[in-house]
């Protein structure tokens, strides 16, 4: 199994800031990204967080342009929103042309980003340093599996001698990964960008039926099933007059699904309210180079506190940072805490999924995401992420 980064080692004084000319604060933005996925969620979690996100920058008044590489398991039934109403999204097939094509709007802009696990990324990001660009960032939203990777020689999307190439490196993992992003790989600036959560398309109904006891939504990762395991199918044979359901693509047939576990393969955003506001609890669970260095919240955490259900959670380190364990969410380790959890109150219920959502919502939407990022990128300077507190 792949072993997340050793943080501590500080191998190298970080070089120089190589800082960004201000950007007014009251101008909008022009912001260019070149994303994995914004208008397919098939077995990713790109295009959530990048929805989020874009909807807050169009909410704030910045202009963004998408660029997405147009792969066929993405396409047709897949693309369950090829139309954006807060950006100008573009497909495209091959990157030279396209590139030809927007080498106008990309020098003009006051910032590309590129993402993580872009199509042919090491090659893209070479062709776009190489543009004299006003500010070329990285977005990181596999930040502990990046750098994994890149321990390991692996150089899917993101060579190690790039990281120096930014002005500023976002990684949605915070705490002590940025000190090493800095210190160790030589980013010039890194800064957390968080994943987060458009609220207006996640409403609480705690009042709504129940079908499921327990849920849990994810793609198939053969580093969370043991934790899955442990803290939903254990506890489903445990009790089977209770009800759970998994909701995710990529699952083996090889599982032993008990009775009472439903299946659902697929789940488009537009379900993924009805599907947390129709659990009793939802389940949350960490990939393990995730869990390992900490700081590292998943989109459908913030989903699913938006939608005021209680979360049970497998622990890391920052997690009690953004929602404290025992008021705003549960922490489980084994099947029986899980089971405890769900044999609480109704009414203990409802004041756990209360007070993670009032936290998300007061610092973890994308309008706020939106206001950090671009806060860094018009002073050159990290922005702070609010705790909710």
């Amino acid at each position: 199994m792949t072993q997340a980064p050793t943080l501590a080692p500080i191998l190298a004084p970080a070089p120089a800031p190589i800082l960004t000319p201000t950007l007014a604060a009251t101008r909008p933005l022009d912001i260019v990204i070149l994303g994995l996925s914004l208008s397919s969620s098939w077995g990713n979690g790109h295009a959530t967080t990048f929805r989020a996100l874009l909807r807050g920058l169009a909410e704030e008044g910045h202009r963004t342009l998408f660029l997405e590489r147009d792969v066929p398991w993405y396409s047709g039934a897949h693309r369950d929103l090829p139309s954006p109403d807060f950006c100008d999204l573009q497909l495209y097939d091959d990157m030279d042309a396209m590139l030809a094509r927007f080498a106008p709007r990309l020098r003009s802009a006051d910032a590309v980003i590129v993402g993580s696990y872009v199509p042919d990324g090491v090659r893209l990001i070479d062709r776009l340093a190489a543009m004299n660009l006003r500010s070329l960032c990285f977005y990181d939203i596999d930040t502990p599996v990046t750098l994994a990777a890149l321990d390991d020689g692996r150089e899917e999307y993101l060579a190690a001698r790039q990281i120096p190439f930014f002005d500023t490196y976002f990684s949605f993992s915070g705490g002590e990964v940025l000190d090493h992003l800095e210190q160790v790989r030589g980013a010039r600036r890194a800064s957390a960008l968080y994943c987060s959560v458009d609220p207006s398309g996640y409403p609480a109904h705690p009042d709504a039926p129940k079908r499921w006891d327990l849920g849990y939504l994810g793609t198939y990762s053969d580093d969370r099933q043991p934790t899955l395991d442990r803290l939903l199918i254990q506890p489903a044979r445990l009790r089977p007059d209770l009800r759970f359901v998994v909701a995710g693509p990529q699952y083996p047939d090889g599982i032993d699904w008990p009775a009472n576990v439903e299946r659902i393969e697929h789940l488009p955003p537009a379900d993924h309210a009805a599907f947390y506001n129709a659990q009793r609890f939802t389940l949350n669970v960490t990939r393990d180079a995730m869990r390992r260095m900490g700081w590292s919240p998943s989109v459908r955490l913030f989903e699913a506190a938006s939608c005021a259900t209680p979360i049970i959670s497998d622990s890391w380190r920052g997690l009690s940072d953004l929602l404290p364990p025992d008021q705003a969410i549960v922490i489980a380790e084994t099947p029986d805490d899980v089971l405890r959890a769900l044999a609480l109150p109704n009414t203990r219920r409802h004041a756990i999924g209360e007070a993670g959502r009032t936290r998300v919502l007061a610092g973890h939407t994308g309008r706020a995401r939106a206001r950090e990022l671009a806060a860094t990128l018009r002073t050159g300077q990290p922005a702070v992420a609010a705790t909710g507190t």
